[in-house]
């Protein structure tokens, strides 16, 4: 599936390795921020949001300073719809009101809720925590500690080392170089990429990074490939450059593109 690409850019967190446990620790640290007499009440609502009966979601999008929660056209990225937290809908009158161009997001006050670190993250700001960073920061710590397990995948190893033979691989994370250098280590990948790109702000920089990358390795966007699990992220911005998408979601993910491939695992590219 991947060998027939000149350039293959895989994402990092949640594509090549997975499990959950990470996020729920930064649920914890970032509960110590919430005031008192609403700490039962935030992990209830996180709760909700893992289980999917929340208005909050994977795919949505949170804009803090009105405290709503935002459907897009993940290709567009205009709003269709806005919802209280409690879940009712604005009029259509409202929503244009506050949204009638495309969404431009930050790691501020819109937030592209693209995988499962931001769903404790909104909570924790709908429940009035000003500076989060702190506790994803020891969350990332606790992350290469001997208590937390990574979930390694199998043959994913083998699988890239074999593809590195046939095609160039470059992994492009939001994480930084020095949590990037500890997680390829633990996940005993380091060496394994051409190319790697640190801090990357996706999705704000994701179209300027690969438009970059096209230049760099002088080749036509049809022979590139994007792998990760955010599509605003990684898929979408890669589809319409006219690049080739490989979209990991377990989950279902209704949406037809020519250039599009949805698969449930990452491992699922080397079978």
């Amino acid at each position: 599936m991947l060998a027939s690409y000149k350039l293959v850019i895989f994402d990092l967190d949640g594509t090549l390795y997975e499990g959950t446990d990470h996020f729920d620790y930064y649920a914890e640290q970032l509960k110590d921020k919430v005031i008192d007499s609403k700490k039962d009440e935030f992990m209830n609502e996180y709760e909700l949001m893992k289980q999917g009966k929340h208005i909050v979601s994977i795919g949505k999008v949170y804009d803090v300073e009105r405290d709503l929660v935002l459907t897009i056209d993940p290709m567009t990225l205009l709003v269709s719809s806005a919802h209280t937290w409690e879940g009712n809908e604005l009029r259509e009158d409202q929503r244009s009101e506050f949204y009638n161009a495309t969404l431009a997001f930050n790691f501020k006050d819109m937030i592209a809720i693209g995988d499962g670190w931001w769903l404790p993250f909104v909570a924790a700001k709908h429940f009035g925590v000003k500076d989060c960073y702190p506790s994803y920061l020891a969350t990332k710590e606790y992350m290469v500690t001997d208590q937390f397990s990574l979930e390694r995948l199998p043959k994913l190893k083998e699988g890239l080392e074999e593809l590195r033979q046939q095609t160039q691989l470059v992994l492009m994370t939001n994480s930084d170089r020095e949590d990037v250098t500890r997680l390829l280590k633990e996940l005993q990948l380091d060496g394994v990429f051409d190319h790697v790109v640190t801090s990357a702000q996706k999705p704000s920089q994701t179209t300027p990074l690969f438009t970059e990358l096209l230049r760099q390795y002088q080749l036509e966007p049809n022979q590139v490939v994007s792998v990760g699990d955010n599509f605003i992220n990684e898929i979408a911005p890669a589809l319409l450059l006219g690049m080739k998408g490989i979209y990991i979601n377990s989950h279902g993910f209704n949406m037809n593109h020519q250039s599009l491939t949805v698969v449930p695992s990452v491992t699922t590219c080397f079978k």
